[in-house]
């Protein structure tokens, strides 16, 4: 094998590791959503500063890995297949909303002691879940075309 094809599959090696531990992140930060959201089967689930606090830390962790993983993978020039490239920089600007969204929201809640658990919570994670949604879809975009599945 080349050096030149072994650095390009140390390269993609790294891309998946990096694809991995975002998709792990995400999976995580669903769950808690869901279970702050009351969406079935935590319908029965209040949410708590513990759970909330949770929650927050586990949307920055996921946040920061899309960010520090992928996106800065992209913008230091790592990336040198042209159509990602081109991808990523059409679907950033409106990432970086998601991020902006997630950041406030994490900002709100991260050290709520209990004292911020009220009715605004409930729009304050429906707005989030939209962009999570939208984040969510554009990263797989993303993704599939990184993974050469597009």
């Amino acid at each position: 094998m080349s050096s030149e094809a072994q650095e390009q599959g140390e390269r993609r090696s790294g891309t998946r590791a990096l694809i991995d531990k975002m998709l792990t992140e995400r999976q995580r930060m669903l769950v808690l959503f869901e279970r702050l959201a009351g969406v079935e089967p935590y319908a029965d689930e209040r949410p708590n500063d513990t759970l909330l606090q949770e929650f927050s830390q586990i949307l920055v962790d996921y946040i920061a890995s899309g960010h520090f993983g992928l996106y800065e993978r992209i913008n230091e020039g790592k990336e040198r297949r042209r159509g990602v490239v081109k991808l990523a920089d059409q679907l950033y600007p409106r990432i970086a909303n998601t991020t902006q969204v997630a950041i406030a929201f994490n900002d709100v809640y991260e050290k709520s002691n209990g004292e911020r658990i009220s009715s605004e919570l409930t729009q304050m994670l429906s707005n989030l879940g939209e962009e999570l949604a939208v984040r969510i879809e554009l990263e797989d975009q993303l993704i599939s075309e990184m993974l050469g599945r597009s």
